[in-house]
């Protein structure tokens, strides 16, 4: 319970609050005349929010402060706020105030005390601005100024110290040696004083002792946090001059200076002819040379202390080994029940992806919904991490798109493969702007930046604009049946119409390879073909027509394709060894330019510029190939994969019939069995050009180009089948394989290569599409879509993106092993046959030897007969010889 306060306490603290409130009352105030409720009539209490504060800089206990309590503000800032914000603006209330004040600049006082009931006050008028900017000085402060100056200032007088204990307490938290100093002698032996010094070199590698590694560690005496320390103090501290010698082990590095010795002359000369220096110099000659060679061969730039130091900037660490969730896209309206066959990263704006929707219908399902079908069109939608919820752009698509590819030599172009069996075409240049403006803060311009009227706001400025496509092929010239995999041609060589690669000279993207289970691949060109010389009222009419024909905002980039494009190439695929063709899903080819790693940087750079200058792709023509350079050194074979689960290695180039002049595609060289069921992936490697990836059915293989004794890496049948695979685009050793149950296998052959390094689930349904992206060399995506149309955009750890020491030689020996392995079987299965083949012939030739002819009854019968007599003969002897044999035997025997 608290004291009670005695009469008396409580009198003298009732007097001094009335002397308090006498003295506030006599305080000259800095303001006018006040008002009923105390305030001054030329200062304005007033709210300021904090989005006040942030505009005019006047933040609470940063920009303004108890001590610093001012801030000027400009009269025109007011009024530009007071029009953007109106009545929502804090100055709305002094609006005419402050449009009639005669000065530029207005004082804004922060009132920390709230001594007129807010936290800031608005000055009025120019006097009270100078009143609270220069208060004068009261009466009471100069009398005591005064006073303090009328005091004669005295130096005081020492007087003897008297001590109360505190010298014992100070003697008790001194230091004192309590130990022996140590002592240490270094000496040496009499006879090597002045002896010369032989220095040798020698290999730290052979020897246990040759090196010893000093690594830094953390020494925990120097980082102890001290929490708490009594010591003693003394007014007039004793002075005591002592030192001492110390074991410093705390290893710190050390420099110094020196001017190094030369020899003479003499002395050069014959160091150089000595027979040392020539062993020497042989001796270290070839380690000196492999040096030299290293630093040719590694890149002397690369800052290892930065890779060291590389931390995971945001998620887990570098022990964190699993896929994080980074975003989602899905759409109610535009997603439901669809599932997704294709995605692809927009090349030169960071965070858009695009995403290709089909039904999930059966065949048969299609055709009795046919005309449901048509009234829903068919998409591709561009999502952004800025807005998750609403798609950013709308490609309408003439029937379900099962591929698609961005041009990489200009992003806004785009090709896709219809289930029709029709390549289409859009070019989204109108929506790039769009699309670049949302990735720093939505498609709509922000209030501070707009100039439109209250009430003439546009409506349809938030809704997704839909892009319809520019061309599309002929029916009749198309695929007969769904397009699987569609593929731009590099911009440094074309095909011609035998197929023979020639040089591009227009250094851009103008071909595209598809491929259809039809038995067929086809090239595509989308420039116009050279046609016969029109008359210049012709071109002018047609001109005209081009330009006036541009139904729904549709540009007319490609109107001279729109339903009279032809494949320039149609490439068959005849079974090798039986009568029939091939069904192809997916191909490969060796010079692609997304077979390089860093490509997708590489190329966005070089997009940006081609998207500055408008491409006119309506002049561009189809040279002549007399006209075109035939290059040697590119490849023209192609892996396919089939409906089979064949994998067939064939050349696209025609052949021509020397008995009609036909142009006619050639078998395969090869074809594998190693999948049981439909080949979906087939990629290569992005660290060598010559090694594929494949995966049908319940299995994967790795391929080598140009080992035809079958994939040096074959994974036994799985328990899920695979559905998509892809590898990793900054590790040579690590690939993705999506399963039917919704997880992904993630394999680091790094690390071991019977089985997948892990395991992980992303959704319940199957996986339909992966795509890797390099956002930047902290952050790597992988975008994954399923079957109920939901893309999961997962975050790449550490361990998954950051290769180890030499992991790209590593990895490119593993595979020139299995390559030996392979050559290796080949021959013992070819000594094997080869064995057996001798002993078949050695048992034939055994068989086919002459047959001895039979002999004649008579001689057999005279042949045992003479053997029956010698057989009697013999015995006879014998029982002679035994005295066995009486004279009526003998006698018997003779007759």
């Amino acid at each position: 319970m608290a004291p009670k306060k005695s009469k008396g306490t409580a009198s003298r603290a009732s007097s001094k609050a009335s002397v308090k409130s006498k003295e506030k009352r006599n305080d000259p105030s800095p303001v006018g005349s006040v008002d009923d409720s105390g305030v001054p009539s030329d200062i304005f209490p007033m709210v300021v929010t904090a989005a006040s504060q942030e505009l005019f800089e006047c933040r609470v206990d940063e920009d303004v402060t108890k001590d610093d309590p001012f801030k000027f503000l400009k009269k025109d800032d007011i009024l530009q706020d007071m029009k953007r914000r109106a009545a929502v603006s804090d100055f709305h209330p002094v609006k005419q105030v402050v449009l009639n004040y005669p000065v530029d600049e207005l004082l804004l006082v922060f009132d920390r005390d709230f001594t007129y009931g807010q936290s800031f006050y608005l000055v009025l008028t120019e006097e009270a601005k100078e009143r609270i900017l220069n208060p004068p000085e009261s009466v009471d402060e100069q009398a005591l100024e005064d006073e303090l100056d009328s005091i004669i200032c005295k130096t005081p007088e020492p007087k003897p110290w008297v001590s109360l204990g505190s010298d014992l307490e100070i003697e008790e938290e001194s230091v004192v040696e309590t130990r022996s100093r140590l002592k240490y002698k270094i000496s040496r032996v009499r006879r090597k004083f002045g002896a010369p010094i032989m220095f040798s070199d020698r290999n730290v590698s052979e020897t246990p002792d040759g090196y010893l590694e000093c690594m830094p560690y953390q020494d925990q005496n120097f980082s102890i946090q001290m929490l708490e320390r009594s010591t003693g103090t003394q007014a007039v501290p004793n002075l005591k001059s002592s030192s001492t010698q110390t074991v410093w082990k705390y290893p710190r590095n050390m420099y110094t200076q020196y001017e190094p010795r030369e020899f003479t002359a003499e002395e050069k000369e014959n160091f150089m002819n000595s027979e040392d220096l020539k062993n020497f110099v042989n001796l270290v000659a070839s380690r000196f040379e492999m040096a030299l060679q290293q630093n040719e061969i590694m890149d002397v730039f690369f800052d290892d202390w930065r890779a060291l130091s590389e931390e995971e900037c945001i998620f887990g660490g570098k022990t964190d080994t699993h896929l994080k969730e980074y975003q989602s896209f899905t759409d109610l309206k535009f997603s439901k029940e669809k599932t997704i066959s294709c995605i692809n990263w927009h090349p030169t704006i960071s965070g858009v992806i695009a995403v290709a929707l089909t039904e999930r219908l059966s065949f048969e399902e299609r055709i009795n919904d046919s005309t449901k079908l048509l009234l829903n069109p068919s998409l591709i939608l561009f999502w952004n991490f800025s807005d998750p919820l609403n798609p950013q752009l709308m490609l309408e698509c003439p029937d379900d798109v099962f591929s698609f590819e961005f041009c990489p030599s200009d992003p806004n172009i785009i090709v896709g493969g219809c289930m029709n069996g029709q390549v289409v075409l859009w070019d989204i240049s109108a929506h790039a702007e769009r699309l670049q403006g949302t990735r720093t803060g939505g498609g709509s311009s922000s209030t501070e930046n707009t100039n439109t009227l209250p009430g003439f706001e546009d409506k349809h400025a938030d809704e997704t604009p839909v892009m319809r496509y520019c061309a599309v092929s002929g029916i009749e010239n198309s695929h007969k049946a769904p397009i699987t995999d569609v593929q731009w041609l590099p911009d440094y060589f074309e095909v011609s119409r035998t197929g023979v690669p020639l040089e591009n000279k227009n250094q851009m993207c103008v071909q595209i390879v598809t491929c259809a289970p039809d038995c067929c691949v086809m090239f595509w060109d989308i420039r116009a073909q050279r046609v016969a010389t029109q008359s210049v009222t012709d071109k002018k009419q047609k001109g005209e027509e081009m330009a006036l024909e541009n139904p729904h905002g549709v540009p007319n980039t490609f109107k001279h394709l729109d339903l009279s494009w032809k494949p320039l190439i149609r490439v068959n695929l005849p079974k090798i060894d039986s009568s029939g063709e091939y069904s192809p899903l997916k191909f490969s080819l060796r010079d692609s330019s997304e077979n390089q790693p860093g490509s997708n940087v590489d190329k966005s750079q070089q997009n940006v510029g081609n998207s500055e200058g408008k491409v006119e792709y309506t002049h561009l023509r189809v040279p002549s190939a007399k006209q075109l350079k035939v290059l040697e050194d590119i490849s023209t074979k192609l892996y396919i994969g089939m409906e089979d689960g064949e994998l067939i290695y064939t050349d696209w180039k025609m052949e021509k019939d020397n008995d009609s002049g036909r142009l006619f595609s050639a078998k395969p060289s090869r074809c594998f069995i190693e999948h049981d069921g439909p080949v979906n992936t087939v990629r290569r490697s992005p660290f060598f050009k010559d090694i594929i990836l494949t995966v049908g059915g319940w299995t994967f293989a790795i391929w080598k180009e140009g080992v035809m004794q079958g994939p040096i890496m074959h994974m036994c049948s799985a328990t899920m089948r695979g559905t998509v695979g892809h590898w990793s685009l900054s590790r040579p050793g690590v690939f993705f394989i999506g399963k039917e149950d919704g997880n992904i296998e993630v394999w680091d052959l790094m690390e071991k290569s019977h089985e997948p390094a892990q395991t992980q689930n992303v959704t319940t349904t199957r996986i339909t599409c992966i795509k890797p992206w390099i956002v930047s060399s902290k952050q790597h995506l992988l975008a994954v879509s399923d079957h109920f149309g939901t893309v999961h955009i997962l975050e790449i750890p550490w361990a998954l993106r950051s290769p180890v020491s030499k992991e790209k030689l590593t990895v490119g020996r593993y595979f020139e092993e299995e390559v030996q392995r392979l050559i290796y079987f080949e021959k013992q299965a070819e000594m094997r046959a080869k064995e057996k083949r001798e002993m078949d012939a050695e048992e034939l030739r055994k068989k086919m030897e002459s047959v001895v002819p039979e002999m004649l009854v008579e001689q057999i019968e005279e042949k045992a007969q003479k053997e029956y007599q010698d057989y009697l003969g013999l015995e006879k002897v014998i029982l002679k010889d035994m005295g066995l044999l009486s004279e009526e035997d003998k006698t018997s025997t003779e007759i």
